[in-house]
């Protein structure tokens, strides 16, 4: 369903596999809900972990309620007290996970004139001494939020199992380092296209 006429999509086709998926598979809608605001998305992402999309939306639409603007500016989300952010049906962990959100950005720029001089691989060490930022929340920063090209979340499962699901005959019986390293090694020839890659495998509904 998707008309392979761009560089990307081109090159990518070189891979008979990932060729039949795009073919069978609609053109993946780029969405970026937060223009390129790297704090709020990390906020966002912390919210969202472990619970359903609308469980999310509607936690993380009371948070920012709490704020002037619907925005929760550092200074002023360090200020609220426990009590003020439960309300808003956050847990105690994850209220931990937002004020380390804001007490890095009050430390450290996270603006986008700073994150784009940097490669993929330096912002995600950059980012992980936030606690409750693991490698896979800033590898979908990288792809959603700051657009970056050569994106390839091997921790994510859904990525994994249509990789299984897609190269059975490499990946037949693997599991553990060997899937891992035989993942790598079959991705490897998308590059610099891998996060166009990674949002047709999300969206390939596999017969």
């Amino acid at each position: 369903m998707t008309e392979i006429n761009s560089p990307a999509l081109m090159h990518l086709a070189q891979d008979p596999v990932m060729a039949r998926i795009m073919a069978e598979t609609p053109a993946p809608k780029i969405f970026n809900d937060y223009a390129s605001d790297v704090y709020l998305a990390l906020l966002e992402s912390i919210v969202s972990q472990q619970i359903s999309v609308k469980a999310a939306d509607a936690i993380f639409g009371r948070f920012r309620a709490l704020f002037p603007d619907n925005y929760p500016q550092a200074d002023a989300l360090l200020l609220k007290t426990t009590d003020e952010l439960r309300s808003a049906g956050l847990s105690f962990q994850k209220i931990k996970y937002l004020q380390s959100v804001a007490e890095f950005s009050l430390e450290k720029p996270i603006d986008r004139a700073h994150l784009d001089a940097l490669t993929d691989e330096e912002i995600v060490q950059y980012l992980l001494p936030i606690k409750g930022v693991g490698r896979w929340t800033v590898e979908m920063l990288l792809m959603f939020v700051l657009d970056r090209p050569d994106i390839f979340p091997i921790d994510d499962l859904v990525i994994r199992q249509r990789m299984i699901r897609a190269y059975p005959e490499q990946t037949d019986g693997l599991t553990g380092k060997t899937l891992y390293k035989t993942l790598l090694e079959i991705a490897e020839p998308w590059r610099p296209y891998r996060t166009t890659a990674s949002r047709y495998l999300w969206r390939w509904q596999s017969k």
